[in-house]
């Protein structure tokens, strides 16, 4: 086994393991992030392995549901991954985290006391509040719209109109030689940007949905190849299946346990 498979071997909990775990309490400072593959829960990872920080993975089996079973709800009673629990307890929404795992550690995001700590943080809650929840809209229009295929279909084409809209607005802002977005050093950001991009290549799994040209978008073209090389993203690229440009040419994964939706 190569060394970065053995590392997250030790760090894999089995999925036979998950609804035993979730009624352990936490008690050491090793975080424990519930995550299914190539779901939100990869920004948290790939966060989590740029800090080097230790950390354990808990699978949410989608494929059974386990992201609504009630113990999982009892962590995260909107049934939404990831989850990251730490020791004053679990947090979820993706935001959150990420931010939380920032100020913990002092790194990936403007400090406290930076000039530059608002614009980030209205960049970074863009990205949160307004692109990510389109795309929930853009891949799940059933859950807005109901069940009708001709009005599902044509809502998630025009969110996927106002997706790129929202794209335009980031690719700009790539493109302005901000310290804390498409910089040298990555963030927050970044990676929150770089797995929307990836998530428009791929999904929904239908042949009618919308299409998505990433080298349109330059800026945000430029940091995907450029995060594609980053070590964190090699690492979870391994651990999930994500194959070897998960951001700049993604391919569904193929995952060692577990399913993406």
């Amino acid at each position: 086994m190569d060394p970065i498979a053995q590392t997250h071997a030790k760090r894999r909990i089995s999925a036979e393991l998950y609804l035993a775990l979730q009624y352990i309490p936490f008690m050491d400072d090793i975080y424990r992030l519930h995550y299914a593959p190539d779901n939100a829960s990869m920004i948290v990872r790939l966060v989590l392995e740029t800090l080097d920080v230790p950390y354990q993975t808990v699978l949410v089996d989608r494929a059974a549901h386990g992201q609504t079973s009630a113990r999982y709800l009892a962590l995260n009673p909107n049934g939404l991954i990831p989850t990251l629990e730490i020791a004053e307890g679990p947090i979820f929404e993706t935001g959150a985290i990420l931010l939380w795992l920032a100020d913990r550690h002092g790194a990936l995001a403007p400090a406290l006391d930076d000039p530059a700590r608002g614009h980030f943080l209205k960049w970074l809650f863009f990205v949160s509040n307004t692109l990510h929840a389109g795309l929930r809209i853009q891949f799940y229009p059933e859950q807005y719209a109901g069940p009708d295929p001709t009005i599902s279909t044509a809502l998630s084409h025009q969110m996927a109109n106002v997706v790129g809209r929202h794209l335009a607005t980031l690719d700009a802002e790539a493109g302005a030689k901000k310290p804390w977005f498409n910089a040298i050093a990555p963030s927050l950001l970044d990676f929150y940007v770089a797995a929307c991009l990836r998530w428009l290549a791929l999904y929904p799994k239908n042949p009618l949905r919308p299409a998505f040209d990433l080298p349109h978008f330059v800026h945000l073209h430029d940091l995907a190849l450029r995060l594609d090389t980053f070590p964190a993203t090699i690492a979870v690229a391994n651990a999930e299946g994500l194959g070897p440009k998960p951001f700049s040419k993604p391919h569904y994964p193929n995952p060692p346990e577990g399913s993406a939706t």
